[in-house]
């Protein structure tokens, strides 16, 4: 009887161990699909040429609105939102707003490598705002990690005289947007809120906020313009639900890492549209923010190992 006990509990851990194994495979498949149809939105945001900010994110936010509430639809629960839901959802939208125009912005005056690493600062916003949002109190090593980081976007940012160019500012203003509203959607899960709803809601909102700005300041587009952006706000659609997807099947501190992947992809589609070569100093500070990620990310699983 013993021994049958014995072989169960092994047998259950083995399928504990193996299901484990199979959900943080999923989320970095997830999620490298993520950083590579985002890098394509941010590619096609760069092709749609000369248009206003706030008409490129319009298409890109009502494409993910309109598709989102369609997988809605076909839910048993619909639009129930938890009523405890409503004022984090609201700042996640606010924020993810901002730093969504914010990082448009810095596409069409940065490099497209650049403007992306420095929207891949989120991760290490977010670890300051868990401080006074989740109220998580950050290890020393996440606290050196953040430093690091600021160094590695220093190097991209590459200040003169003291003061940082105001494209790259406005990108780094970008990832503390994303960094925060990735902060409200933890706590927003934490809570039990469906990601469907927080991508509808967030869409929605962001589609309502650029509206007006669109119609008092419409700029007339070519067919190939409109197919830019279509194709924009599709890969962005697929891109937050790939993003969505990774996060439940594996935790944040494993898979995290592999967003900074779209610095890669980035990097590619500059090289090859627009003959973008990175400089020595920006590589050393794509080097050092990845490095970083990647030193967060091992020892994130050694702790979790013991």
């Amino acid at each position: 009887m013993d021994k049958m006990n014995s072989e169960d509990i092994n047998q259950q851990l083995k399928d504990k161990k193996n299901k484990k194994v199979s959900g943080q495979t999923k989320g970095i498949i997830y999620i490298l699909f993520a950083a590579f149809f985002f890098s394509i939105m941010s590619l096609m945001v760069r092709l749609s040429g000369n248009l206003p900010t706030m008409q490129k994110a319009f298409f890109r936010n009502f494409i993910a609105a309109v598709f989102s509430s369609m997988l809605l639809l076909r839910t048993p629960e619909k639009f129930k939102i938890k009523k405890t839901s409503w004022k984090s959802l609201f700042l996640r939208a606010g924020f993810g707003t901002a730093g969504l125009i914010a990082n448009f912005w810095a596409i069409d005056h940065l490099g497209i490598a650049d403007s992306n690493m420095l929207n891949k600062m989120s991760p290490f916003f977010a670890i300051i705002l868990s401080i006074f949002i989740l109220k998580e109190v950050p290890k020393k090593f996440e606290v050196i990690s953040v430093i690091i980081a600021f160094i590695g976007a220093a190097l991209i940012i590459k200040p003169t005289k003291g003061i940082a160019s105001l494209p790259a500012l406005v990108g780094l203003f970008g990832g503390f947007g994303a960094g925060t509203a990735y902060t409200f959607v933890r706590k927003l899960g934490k809570e039990g809120e469906r990601g469907s709803v927080i991508v509808m809601f967030f869409s929605v909102f962001s589609t309502i906020v650029c509206l007006p700005w669109l119609i008092l300041n419409y700029h007339p587009m070519s067919l190939k313009q409109v197919i830019f952006l279509l194709v924009a706000g599709s890969c962005a659609c697929i891109a937050q639900m790939c993003i969505t997807s990774a996060y439940t099947h594996a935790p944040a501190k494993v898979i995290s890492v592999y967003d900074y992947t779209q610095v890669i992809f980035a990097t590619m589609w500059g090289l090859i549209c627009f003959g973008e070569v990175p400089d020595i100093l920006s590589i050393f500070g794509y080097v050092i923010i990845i490095g970083i990620a990647l030193f967060k990310w091992f020892v994130s699983n050694k702790e979790t190992a013991k």
